[in-house]
């Protein structure tokens, strides 16, 4: 099975046919898809500027579109990395208990779903990596009471979700879960109030 690495060469291999290129870029996505796989792939392309369903898009844009990928790539390994060293000297000290963004984390590990969006047409507008930073930097900080990706306050509880967890805090603005970690008891409070509020 190619890894992320061979699957972005085929991508950017002018000598390969174009529907294994957007195949290639699409196999990208089970290596590496931050709002989902689904929702990951209508971001690239409409960033990118080319449907979802074209099926001999522009080869500069598929490129466009794996870049885009690859720095986001870039910047949640780098926090993946950060992440098992910190873990390591933890241990190493006697700390054993991971804490709630540990928990958070072991659930998005190879950065499936960091930033789940349910629907697949509703995801942040920012670049990718944009968007990763800023929900690292909300996760390395005190808790907060908005959407750490576009600073939006509508938070509502959602349940059913396609993801684990598989209920949680959306924010109804950019629509990410929004990770709980990086949200007050109070703010999650809020968020339920809200579903119970829509439900009514």
């Amino acid at each position: 099975m190619a890894g992320f690495r061979s699957l972005a060469r085929q991508v950017r291999d002018p000598g390969c046919d174009l529907a294994l290129r957007r195949y290639s870029l699409r196999k990208c996505l089970e290596k590496f898809a931050p709002y989902g796989h689904r929702a990951t792939w209508d971001h690239l392309c409409s960033r990118a500027g080319f449907g979802p369903e074209d099926r001999s898009p522009d080869p500069a844009r598929l490129v466009a579109a794996l870049q885009e990928l690859e720095e986001a790539r870039t910047v949640w390994l780098a926090y993946e990395t950060e992440f098992t060293e910190r873990r390591r000297r933890e241990k190493h000290d006697g700390l054993r208990r991971p804490g709630s963004v540990d928990d958070w984390h072991r659930l998005t590990w190879g950065g499936f779903g960091v930033a789940w969006c349910d629907d697949p047409r509703v995801h942040p507008d920012a670049p990718l990596a944009e968007v990763l930073r800023r929900l690292i930097a909300a996760l390395r900080r005190e808790p907060g009471t908005c959407c750490p990706v576009c600073g939006g306050e509508r938070l509502t509880w959602k349940y059913g979700l396609v993801h684990e967890p598989s209920s949680g805090p959306v924010c109804t603005d950019c629509g990410i879960l929004v990770p709980r970690p990086v949200l007050t008891p109070q703010a999650l409070a809020q968020a339920r109030s809200e579903r119970l509020l829509m439900s009514a």
